[in-house]
């Protein structure tokens, strides 16, 4: 433990189980499920396969005002949302501007002010597309937002890499703040892409569960008749600090990121590479840039989106790399799948695990595929845990692990 150790002093999230951090991880114990039937009417208008989704349990609306939420587009404004919750959790620090950053990945940013203008055009012309419309869209938009909120001039970046972009959102803080560029970040993911086009498409790869009768057990993580992931939507963030400047101020610890990893498995655009050499690389890093070993790790909080391939895969990679000693959890099982959000929102998860020495349980796992060979948790596990671990993967081969320790 050194003075420059990054810890966490401040968390906030906004998912389809809560409007706050606290909110979400209680749902997590208390095996809340956040799928529900989708209705909107596009859902019928081009008879689409999947109708049901992950939503916000609490709009964004009701946090932001209305005159503010309308200048912004929806991955901006629950990006908006979980940054104030966890910088007023960290106890709203003083910091030089300079010395302050912000990282928010996003998957896809603002698709729905993207198709939203777009029918606008086609049908109303010119005139009535939205002067913010540029500004709302761009994928940088959420972490723009939080960066013009906060005044941060220490560096504002917006990692695009699919659903590893939250993850890799808080790596790349965690590394601003060890090079000594920043003192501290406010960083993690968003993501509000629940509409036509992106379910079209992830329904044309059969990326997706058609268990439209019954959503609440439609997520089913490492069970041996998943059938593909739940769109949702959501947001998490964290305040990244400087030990030594944490404790001057006397700030709340949530715990350490103790390392990072990233890799690329430059496979293919979908697929993660079969024998999960990427993610093992990412995995491994992390570990050794926090000085342990995987002998150390004692829970694992899994990407398990609930596909047939990629779950079997992330398991096998688990084993592999850490052993069959640590706790396995999938989320998602939850939450549905956050995409760009998904690493910060479970990154929160695996802080709380750490901090409070419980995992919650996977849920829907009524038939545990045999070629799972972890040990995955299907009710909440007490466990005295010193280091646990997050990993994230995204189209394109993206890889992301998070290693956080007890403080």
């Amino acid at each position: 433990m050194t003075d420059h150790d990054v810890v966490v002093t401040g968390i906030g999230a906004t998912t389809p189980l809560g409007g706050t951090a606290p909110e979400t991880w209680q749902a997590l114990l208390d095996g809340v499920n956040g799928v529900t039937a989708n209705t909107e009417p596009w859902v019928e208008k081009f008879d689409l396969p999947v109708r049901i989704k992950a939503a916000l349990k609490v709009e964004p609306t009701e946090v932001i005002p209305r005159v503010e939420a309308r200048r912004l587009d929806r991955c901006q404004q629950v990006a908006l949302v979980a940054a104030r919750e966890a910088w007023a959790d960290a106890g709203s620090p003083e910091i030089d501007p300079e010395r302050l950053g912000v990282v928010v990945g996003t998957g896809i940013g603002g698709a729905l002010t993207l198709l939203g203008q777009d029918d606008l055009l086609e049908t109303e012309g010119l005139r009535k597309v939205a002067v913010l419309t540029i500004p709302m869209l761009m994928p940088n938009g959420p972490a723009a937002a939080v960066g013009l909120w906060a005044k941060a001039r220490g560096g504002v970046h917006a990692p695009v890499s699919a659903c590893a972009s939250g993850a890799e959102g808080i790596a790349w803080a965690w590394r601003m703040i060890r090079d000594g560029d920043i003192d501290v970040a406010i960083a993690g993911g968003a993501e509000a892409c629940i509409t036509s086009l992106p379910v079209a498409g992830f329904s044309q790869m059969r990326a997706m569960s058609t268990r439209n009768d019954d959503p609440a057990t439609a997520s089913r993580p490492f069970d041996v008749d998943r059938d593909g992931f739940i769109l949702g939507e959501g947001a998490g963030m964290m305040i990244l600090e400087r030990r030594d400047h944490a404790v001057a101020r006397g700030a709340q610890i949530y715990g350490t990121l103790a390392g990072v990893g990233m890799s690329n498995d430059a496979y293919h655009i979908t697929a993660p590479e079969p024998n999960g050499e990427g993610q093992t690389r990412a995995v491994e890093k992390a570990i050794r840039s926090a000085g342990l070993t995987a002998a150390d790790v004692g829970h694992v909080n899994a990407h398990a989106t609930s596909t047939p391939v990629g779950d079997v895969g992330e398991a096998n990679m688990i084993k592999r790399a850490i052993g069959d000693h640590t706790v396995v959890t999938a989320n998602k099982s939850m939450t549905g799948h956050l995409l760009g959000a998904s690493g910060a929102v479970e990154g929160i998860a695996t802080l709380l695990a750490v901090k409070h020495g419980i995992i919650p349980g996977t849920k829907n796992v009524f038939n545990l595929d045999p070629a799972i060979e972890v040990d995955v948790a299907t009710e909440n596990r007490e466990v005295n845990l010193t280091a646990a671990l997050n990993d994230s993967f995204g189209f394109g081969g993206h890889n992301v692990a998070l290693l956080f320790t007890k403080d």
